[in-house]
């Protein structure tokens, strides 16, 4: 007996420990406890700034400003569908937060696709963020609101390389738009919120800590991820993260599909940089030095005679691109791009990216173990665009373009540059049908010549559903009219 009373003193001895410990959150910073942690219960967050002990107010305040997103699309049978729809391809280990699609089967030529994410009000007009693989090829788009409110939503334009889209309701009143704040002010350790519609549960809070910031996932050229443990799941996607001022600081993106707390949210610095350009023009346009490049590896700084790994190396200079033309040279390192310093190659694609077209920036390379500065002029990336599939509704050829630029002209054999040079056809498309082919050359659309990706969109872009149009195609050496009939 005396034995069971010592274990049950014992017992209520750590109790009362682990309680008196608990008390040491109410301490201020000179471990006293009052007047400090008077104040701290009236605030709106209370608790210390270590572990909030309340976040009900923080929850209450930003709920209004996200929203819950339903599409549906048809998609042809291909055979290998995944459960889920992973955004990053196939054997990518990490998994989306995109909800669930309905109406798999294996035999069924063409059928329906549900399914449900999430974004946040950015201003009073209806408009709204939220990754591009929630809406992207969407035919229709469901935007419910807090109060419970729906609305149709319109794809305003979206960038599938930083996988941002930006959508508009109109005729909605009283929204609330959430604040935007700042990504780069976030500190690893610090308290964020993740709200959401995981997997299909509405107005979802959860909350974690910042667990780190500019990873690198793989998803894209422009990895930049904040990780989070905010418990997160499919449907999440989209869904804003917030600081404990109730700033949107991410957009909850992806997660580890075999993980638990690893969840990836795009910086919202990147979003403030890419929203006006999708709210204007409904795409991005990038800035672009014309080279490849690589990281540093302490056996290459070794060999290159350079003192630490920092830089981008330079692997190729593409020519006739502003690198070339700026006097930057394979082999060299490239620290410091228009006054920011490049810590390894992935900084660098980001940087130039933002770099407004046709800028003069000083660009710092070392070459020979000496530093030298030079003046580079941003030309303009060319992206590829797929034609005929920008909007939903919109008449689809089904084939992935961009420009002839001279170099592709040369390995065509070609003397024109003039055109938009197909790299890409969609299995069972109008394009399919009509025999282009990867490698083709369109030069003009209904007799009117196309010279870039711009004009031909455009074209096709005038274009109704169920029309005939006649492309004049060059395919080596040779010229073909070919009629495609559009769906």
């Amino acid at each position: 007996m005396k034995v069971k009373n010592n274990i049950k003193l014992a017992v209520i001895a750590l109790f009362l420990a682990i309680a008196v410990a608990g008390l040491g959150y109410g301490m201020n910073a000179a471990g006293k406890v009052g007047g400090a942690r008077t104040s701290q219960a009236a605030a709106p967050f209370a608790g210390s700034a270590m572990i909030p002990n309340n976040f009900s107010d923080l929850a209450e305040k930003v709920r209004p400003g996200v929203v819950n997103i339903q599409v549906s699309k048809t998609v042809k049978n291909a055979g290998m569908e995944r459960f889920g729809g992973n955004p990053f391809g196939e054997g990518f280990p990490f998994g989306d937060f995109f909800g669930p699609f309905g109406g798999f089967g294996n035999n069924i030529p063409e059928r329906r696709q549900q399914g449900i994410g999430s974004g946040f009000i950015i201003n009073s007009d209806g408009y709204i963020l939220t990754n591009n693989h929630v809406v992207e090829d969407a035919d229709k788009i469901k935007v419910k609101l807090a109060n419970g409110k729906e609305f149709d939503g319109k794809i305003i334009g979206r960038d599938p390389k930083t996988d941002l889209a930006l959508i508009k309701i109109k005729n909605s009143s009283d929204l609330q738009p959430l604040k935007l704040g700042n990504s780069d002010d976030l500190k690893v350790g610090s308290w964020v919120l993740a709200v959401g519609s995981p997997f299909g549960l509405e107005q979802t809070v959860t909350a974690g800590i910042v667990s780190a910031k500019g990873r690198v996932i793989g998803s894209g050229p422009y990895d930049n991820f904040i990780q989070t443990d905010a418990s997160i799941n499919p449907g999440n996607s989209g869904g804003p993260l917030i600081n404990m001022q109730g700033e949107v600081v991410g957009i909850n993106t992806a997660i580890i599909a075999s993980g638990q707390g690893i969840g990836f949210a795009i910086p919202i610095n990147m979003a403030k940089e890419i929203a006006p350009q999708l709210q204007k023009r409904g795409h991005v346009t990038r800035g672009m030095l014309g080279v490849t490049i690589q990281d540093v590896t302490p056996e290459l700084a070794k060999s290159l005679g350079l003192g630490a790994t920092e830089g981008a190396l330079v692997s190729q200079v593409l020519p006739g691109e502003p690198a070339e033309k700026a006097g930057i040279k394979q082999g060299d390192v490239i620290v410091n791009f228009d006054g920011r310093k490049v810590e390894n190659s992935k900084d660098l694609p980001r940087i130039v990216a933002a770099t407004p077209i046709g800028k003069e920036v000083a660009v710092t390379v070392l070459r020979d173990g000496k530093q030298i500065k030079l003046r580079a002029k941003i030309g303009e990336l060319q992206e590829e665009k797929s034609a005929g599939m920008e909007s939903p509704g919109q008449p689809a050829l089904g084939v992935s373009v961009q420009n002839l630029t001279p170099q592709i002209a040369r390995e065509l054999g070609l003397k024109q540059t003039a055109g938009v040079v197909v790299t890409a056809v969609e299995p069972g498309s109008p394009a399919e049908d009509a025999g282009i082919q990867t490698g083709d050359v369109i030069r003009s659309v209904n007799r009117k010549s196309v010279k870039n990706v711009d004009e031909f969109v455009r074209a096709l872009e005038k274009a109704k559903k169920g029309a005939s149009i006649l492309l004049l195609v060059q395919r080596g050496p040779s010229a073909l009219f070919v009629a495609v009939e559009l769906k």
